[in-house]
């Protein structure tokens, strides 16, 4: 292979690997050690997770379809073959969602007081209280359309929850087209605690919306006979497209785009298994969909919203512990943050060592005299965040504020639109990035006075500036006032918002100039080692590795000789194991509590060794069409604690990892016979890995 471009089957498909995540995921709902609420939470993440596989992935691939483009892939396969395997694939992994929910999940729930009611199980009081929320509730926000030549199939928005109706009668104005569709308004709620004098001490009863208007249906149409109602859903193409190069306003052409998503092509009908086969014809029909892209399914056609009992269920014994992250000393709030910053970085955590401290670092700059400017990166940030609020603070008290917000960060289009604005009604200077490239660095800037004169304070981090991420995904970041560090910040800035050829960087590699090549570069040369006989080492951590020319130099290493491990939690294209070609790579995902997310780099062995942290996965579109910063951990101490919690624990942990083959196949990995088991989530929230 030496030198040569892939063979295609050195590569796993990429959509056959998204699809073997969302089953490890899966798993999760399964395993008696996660508490059961939780085990429901992991049930819903799958159907959302694959409502964005066909908004986004489905989608493209049937839109090369349409246009011809059968080219085959890097993986050998046309946009035709990979929606042939996509659709035995997920039709299968639907199917073991509902019999996971159905035979598992529900029968629990409902032993432990947990009970999603089915109208046939409705108390007397209980039927009186569904009548009442119906008429008073739900009737008044339902529009029936009953179809004929006036009434056309009416547009069904993506995701949205609505109703076939089969009709027999004539309604007053004579008409008998016998076929209407209702549309659930999102506005109401999908899943309702329904109250019960006589429901026992301890029990919860929830009821489903789709289930309440089933059974009333009839009431919208007085006069006529219902003879059939049947829920259903559609998954259109959710992804936006401006032509970047040829707009005045980023924004405002986002915001005309934005309504799109709701009127982009249907890719996918969910119906509930009820429809008959003539109705599904019918739907399919409508939405200009194949038989490949029908999912009948057995229970509630949105089972995402169940995700509302995990919270409305009140149920604290059925949920993971609380955690308390800790925060790390001479950080706590109202010390002085830039002192500690000065004395030494400070590596965090999250969501093991809480935000508070970037935080507090910036609340602090937003108010002291002797700060003169703050710059931010900002990708997934409501203006409710506290940090969106602390920059809007330092602008109103007269600081220079720049805020690079990425309108374009999917699904939060909006929110960053509503972001943008705000914050220049605030006074900051807010720009969109690079025309043609995502800002998905993480990277904030605090520049002030000193007696020594002018220093920079800086947060490097793998994850978003979002308050929620920071409770539930895995991350790492860097506060630092290292001047060759920060001045590389600031120059990365200064390409962000400026204009000018981009000058080298003592510190950072920054996509989409040299991260990758010098990515390939270190593997190289642990492969040049392990050519001279000399000690190598590669261990990474990423969401996801996809990028061809990386899995050749990993190849290339392997060969060589070099030991290659890979904690890769969703996508990995990578064979691992294959004679010949990847023989001393092993790959490795951690599917537990929190979402592992951290990017984080190992070249080397011993003094010489690199540790780096990113926000970039090892794909693509990271590498070229997005801006993405790797930073390295320089203290010894503080890449020793990099390597220890992210790379080394990882590859200990036997109770929540998942082991793939040269095949494509993950396994779970089982302790053996006699050996202790190991989670690294876990030891981590005990406080340390001994």
């Amino acid at each position: 292979m030496s030198g040569s471009a892939l063979s295609s089957d050195h590569l796993v498909n990429r959509e056959l690997s998204m699809l073997a995540f969302n089953r490890r995921v899966l798993a999760q709902a399964l395993d008696p050690n996660v508490p059961l609420l939780e085990r429901l939470r992991f049930l819903t993440i799958t159907s959302t997770n694959l409502d964005e596989f066909f908004e986004i992935r489905v989608s493209r691939l049937q839109q090369q379809r349409a246009y011809g483009l059968d080219a085959p892939r890097l993986d050998g396969r046309t946009p035709q073959d990979a929606l042939d395997l996509i659709a035995a694939e997920a039709h299968d992994l639907v199917a073991e969602q509902y019999r996971v929910l159905q035979g598992v999940l529900l029968p629990e729930l409902d032993r432990a007081g947990i009970r999603i009611l089915r109208p046939d199980t409705w108390s007397p009081a209980q039927q009186d209280w569904v009548q009442r929320h119906f008429r008073n509730e739900v009737l008044p926000v339902l529009t029936p359309i009953g179809l004929d030549p006036a009434h056309p199939f009416p547009h069904v928005q993506n995701k949205n929850l609505a109703l076939i109706v089969t009709l027999d009668g004539q309604d007053a104005f004579g008409r008998r087209s016998g076929i209407a569709v209702v549309q659930v308004p999102r506005a109401l709620p999908r899943v309702m605690r329904v109250p019960d004098p006589g429901e026992p001490r301890g029990q919860r009863s929830f009821v489903m919306l789709s289930r309440i208007i089933q059974t009333h249906v009839a009431e919208l149409f007085p006069g006529m006979t219902v003879t059939a109602c049947v829920p259903f859903r559609i998954t259109r193409d959710a992804d936006l497209w401006v032509a970047e190069e040829e707009t005045d306003d980023l924004l405002e052409a986002l915001q005309s785009e934005l309504h799109k998503r709701n009127q982009g092509d249907a890719v996918r009908l969910e119906v509930a298994e009820a429809c008959t086969a003539e109705m599904a014809h019918y739907l399919l029909q409508q939405f200009e969909l194949q038989d490949a892209d029908l999912y009948a399914v057995q229970g509630p056609v949105n089972v995402h919203r169940l995700a509302a009992i995990c919270d409305l269920a009140d149920r604290p014994d059925l949920r993971w512990p609380v955690h308390v992250p800790r925060t790390p000393r001479g950080l706590m709030p109202n010390s002085d943050v830039f002192a500690a910053i000065k004395r030494s970085d400070v590596l965090l955590h999250h969501p093991y060592d809480a935000p508070g401290p970037v935080l507090e670092l910036l609340k602090q700059a937003a108010t002291d005299t002797q700060v003169l400017a703050i710059k931010m990166t900002l990708y997934r940030t409501g203006h409710q965040s506290p940090f969106a609020q602390a920059l809007a603070t330092a602008a109103r008290a007269g600081k220079d504020v720049t805020a690079v917000v990425e309108l374009r960060a999917r699904f939060d289009e909006a929110a960053n639109i509503d972001l943008a604005t705000w914050l220049q009604e605030a006074g900051a200077n807010v720009v969109y990035g690079v025309v043609g490239l995502k800002t998905h660095a993480k990277l904030l800037l605090v520049v002030r006075r000193e007696a020594g004169g002018i220093r920079r304070y800086a947060h490097l981090a793998t994850g978003n500036y979002h308050p929620t991420t920071a409770r539930a995904y895995t991350d790492l970041g860097l506060l630092t006032s290292d001047p060759e560090v920060t001045e590389d910040v600031h120059q990365v800035f200064l390409q962000l918002t400026g204009l000018g050829t981009v000058r080298g960087l003592r510190t950072l590699w920054l996509a989409p100039f040299q991260l990758q090549s010098e990515v390939i570069a270190r593997i190289d040369r642990e492969a040049d080692k392990a050519r001279r006989g000399e000690a190598s080492r590669v261990i990474a951590k990423m969401n996801a590795l996809a990028e061809p020319q990386v899995i050749e130099a990993l190849y290339r290493a392997s060969q060589a000789g070099v030991p290659i491990d890979l904690i890769v939690r969703g996508i990995c294209c990578l064979r691992p194991g294959v004679l010949g070609l990847s023989e001393t790579i092993r790959v490795r995902s951690i599917v537990g509590r929190f979402l592992e997310h951290a990017r984080v780099f190992s070249f080397g062995v011993g003094p010489q060794r690199e540790v780096w942290a990113s926000s970039a996965d090892w794909m693509e579109r990271n590498f070229s069409r997005r801006v993405e910063v790797a930073f390295p951990i320089r203290d010894p101490l503080l890449a020793e604690r990099a390597v220890q919690e992210c790379l080394s624990g990882a590859l200990r942990d036997n109770l929540q990892v998942w082991a793939l083959d040269a095949d494509g196949e993950w396994t779970r990995v089982q302790p053996d016979e006699g050996e202790v088991g190991f989670s690294l989530q876990d030891a981590l929230l005990k406080g340390g890995l001994g």
